[in-house]
């Protein structure tokens, strides 16, 4: 026991993608599968998007609350669908993961462009 929890200590933690520091990865995961056109189980979200067959449903569940997916029975199971409003949450999702995808420009520093205008005066001056 004890070597198994210097071992977690010892462990760095793994660093998130880009995309995660802003959303949440499992709950964006769900919605993005949600947003393939197939009738969704909670079980077969739940495993497809790799969380827990309750964390799924709590979320959907919540998602269902503010109207962003609705659910029909279908005997004992429930088939998850989005609702308009959630197709459009799971397309600012999909450009938010397609911005934070591309590579980061860098930007012309200001100081460091007129230090340059001030050494080309120089040189000119001499």
């Amino acid at each position: 026991m004890a070597e198994q929890k210097a071992e977690q200590k010892e462990k760095e933690p793994e660093q998130p993608h880009r995309e995660v520091i802003i959303l949440k990865d499992k709950q964006a995961r769900i919605l993005l599968s949600l947003k393939a056109d197939q009738e969704w189980y909670i079980s077969s979200l739940a495993k497809a998007t790799g969380t827990t067959y309750v964390h799924a449903c709590r979320f959907l569940t919540a998602c269902e609350a503010i109207g962003i997916t609705r659910s029909e029975r279908h005997g004992k199971i429930k088939a998850i669908k989005l609702t308009e409003r959630g197709a459009k949450v799971a397309e600012f999702i999909e450009g938010i993961y397609g911005i934070m995808s591309q590579p980061q420009k860098k930007e012309p520093d200001q100081k460091g462009s007129k230090e340059a205008e001030k050494e080309k005066k120089e040189e000119k001056e001499k």
